[in-house]
């Protein structure tokens, strides 16, 4: 991670969690029925899910603002032939305004789809995660292995790291609401 990065550090307690992810696509459909679950029970939960509707992988990833439902593609169409990532910046710029709105609207829980490639060297959604780390509002992500450590270093060793598991999620955000750390 780049040094000029701001991070977390020094930020104990903060209430942010990570669903720790070792296969692709695992933690997506967990993370968007944990925050629909929520949002029935009448807790305020806003932010940003993941979804990929068929096989096409990065061509059919969109993600979802879970108020609006609307959509924003997370690839660029970058041909057959291309080896570069092909996230498009421009469309996750748009969707980090659904995140600003849970920290304006201070969220119950504000849903993150993903810390990733971007996030790690302070792009993407980086901004956003950390303003609302800082406001102390609950935020869940998902973290593939590859990225732990950015993770870790991000949330300055805060983050509680979570099994791809509905009960996990439940235990943690139950922690939330009883002002305990279930780490």
């Amino acid at each position: 991670m780049n040094a000029s990065i701001k991070t977390a550090a020094g930020m104990q307690g903060i209430p942010v969690a990570a669903i720790i992810q070792d296969e692709r696509g695992v933690a997506d459909d967990l993370l968007a029925e944990f925050a629909f679950a929520l949002r029935h029970r009448g807790r305020r939960v806003h932010g940003l899910v993941q979804q990929r509707p068929d096989s096409q992988w990065k061509a059919s990833t969109v993600l979802i603002d879970l108020d609006a439902r609307e959509r924003f593609p997370l690839f660029q169409n970058l041909g057959t032939g291309s080896v570069s990532c092909g996230i498009d910046e421009t469309s996750v710029a748009a969707a980090s305004g659904v995140l600003r709105r849970a920290l304006r609207e201070k969220a119950d829980l504000a849903i993150a789809n993903r810390f990733g490639a971007l996030e790690a060297i302070g792009r993407g959604l980086a901004a956003e995660m950390l303003a609302l780390m800082s406001e102390r509002i609950p935020l869940l992500t998902v973290v593939a292995t590859p990225y732990l450590d950015d993770w870790r270093r991000f949330t300055g060793g805060a983050g509680v790291q979570l099994a791809p598991d509905p009960q996990a999620l439940e235990a943690w955000f139950a922690g939330l609401e009883q002002g305990t750390d279930h780490r």
